[in-house]
C-alpha cells in the first residue's frame, strides 16, 4: 500500500556541499535581488516548523531546471514542495553514511531530520515496493547502522510504513509474523537508544479498518517505548479523517501520540476506479497541510510530509517505478494546492 522509496545516496560531504551551493538559509525568499526567481531553498520559521529541508532533493533539483529553461510558473509551482521539508527514505545500501550524512547536515542548519525506514523483510507483500532485508539478522544490522549514523544528533523516525498493517491484513506470511513484531519491537528499543532520536510506529490511515484492529499489535511492536505512532503515511486522507482517526487508537494505546503525513492530502482520497489502486498516483489530489509541530492538538505532534510530493507510487497511472520522481505529477499536486 505504501510505496514512497529511498533513492537518495547522499554522503555527508555531498550534503555539506550541498548546504554551501544550494544557499539553504532561514527566511522567506523566492527571489534574488533583482526581482528575478531564485533557485535558493529556504528554510521555514523555525519556530513552526523545525525539521530539514534538503537543498539538493528531487524537487530543489527540479525548481533549478525550470528556471533555467526559463519555466518560471512552473518552477514557483514546484517551489511549494521544494521548501518544506520532507521524509528522508533510508536505502539498504549506506545506511550510516545516509543517516550520518542527512543528520548532520541538519544539525549544520540547527533543524531536526526526518527519517524514514521502509527496509522490514518481506516488504509490501509483493507490490510495488516489495523487497526489504534478506532476512531478520540483516535487518538488525541495517537499523544499527542507521542509529550508529544517527549519533547523538536529533532526529525523527519514521519506523517502517505498512509493516504492522500487512500482519493484520494476513499478507505477511504466517511463519515470519512473530519475527516481525520482534524486529519493530528492537527497532525501537535500538533507535531510542540515541539521545536525540524520537520514534514514530506506522500506524496505518482513516481508510484502513478500524483501530479495533491495529491498537493490540501495535502494543506488541512495542509502542509503549516509542514516542507515538504515525497515520496516513504516503496516503490521502484529510487531515481532520486522520487526527479522528489517530485520536481513536491513540485512546486504546494509553493515550500515545502521534505525527499525520499530511504531504498529499489537500483533496482528500480518491475515490473513483479500482478501489484497489485508489492510493497509486491518483489524480486530482493536492498538497496538504504544510509541516509544522503547531498543530494546535496535544496529541497530535506534528504534520509531516513523510512521503515525499511528486515521488511515484509505483508503475500505476502511467507512473514510473515507486519512489521515482515525477515532475508532471509533482506539478498537478502544486496546482490542486489550497
Amino acid at each position: 500500500m505504501y510505496t514512497s522509496e529511498a533513492r537518495s545516496r547522499v554522503s555527508a560531504a555531498v550534503l555539506g556541499a550541498a548546504l554551501l551551493v544550494g544557499g539553504c538559509s532561514s527566511g522567506d525568499g523566492g527571489d534574488d535581488a533583482d526581482g528575478a526567481p531564485s533557485a535558493t531553498v529556504t528554510q521555514q520559521s523555525k519556530e513552526a516548523d523545525p525539521f530539514w529541508v534538503n537543498p539538493d532533493g528531487n524537487a530543489a533539483r527540479q525548481l533549478a531546471a525550470y528556471l533555467k529553461a526559463g519555466r518560471k510558473d512552473d518552477a514557483e509551482q514546484i517551489r511549494k514542495i521544494a521548501e518544506q521539508p520532507t521524509g528522508e527514505w533510508i536505502g539498504p545500501e549506506n545506511p550510516r553514511a545516509e543517516a550520518e550524512g542527512f543528520t548532520e547536515a541538519a544539525d549544520r542548519a540547527g533543524r531536526t531530520a526526518l527519517l524514514v525506514l521502509y527496509n522490514i523483510p518481506h516488504r509490501d507483500c509483493g507490490q510495488y515496493s516489495q523487497g526489504g532485508a534478506a532476512d531478520g539478522d540483516t535487518y538488525r544490522a541495517w537499523v544499527d547502522a542507521v542509529a550508529e549514523g544517527i549519533g547523538d544528533r536529533s532526529a525523527v523516525v519514521v519506523l517502517e510504513p505498512d509493516a504492522l498493517l500487512h500482519l493484520v491484513d494476513g499478507c505477511t506470511p504466517a511463519e515470519f509474523r512473530e519475527e516481525r513484531y520482534d524486529l519493530l519491537k528492537d527497532a525501537i528499543t535500538r533507535l531510542k537508544a540515541q539521545k536525540h532520536t524520537e520514534v514514530y510506529l506506522d500506524a496505518g490511515n482513516a481508510g484502513w479498518g478500524h483501530p479495533d484492529q491495529i491498537f493490540q499489535p501495535l502494543r506488541r511492536a512495542g509502542i509503549d517505548a516509542a514516542d507515538g505512532f504515525a497515520v496516513n503515511v504516503s496516503n490521502f486522507y484529510s487531515t481532520a479523517e486522520s487526527i479522528a482517526y489517530g485520536k481513536q487508537l491513540s485512546a486504546k494505546v494509553g493515550g500515545s501520540h502521534f505525527v499525520v503525513d499530511t504531504s498529499r492530502n489537500g483533496n482528500g482520497p480518491y475515490t473513483e476506479g479500482d478501489p484497489q489502486e485508489r492510493w497509486c498516483n491518483p489524480p486530482g489530489r493536492a498538497l496538504g497541510d504544510a509541516p509544522t509541530t503547531r498543530t494546535e492538538d496535544p496529541l497530535v505532534d506534528a504534520y509531516l510530509w513523510v512521503k515525499r510530493p511528486g515521488e511515484s507510487d509505483g508503475t500505476c497511472k502511467g507512473g514510473p517505478t515507486a519512489g521515482r520522481w515525477w515532475a508532471d505529477y509533482a506539478l498537478k499536486l502544486a496546482r490542486a494546492s489550497h
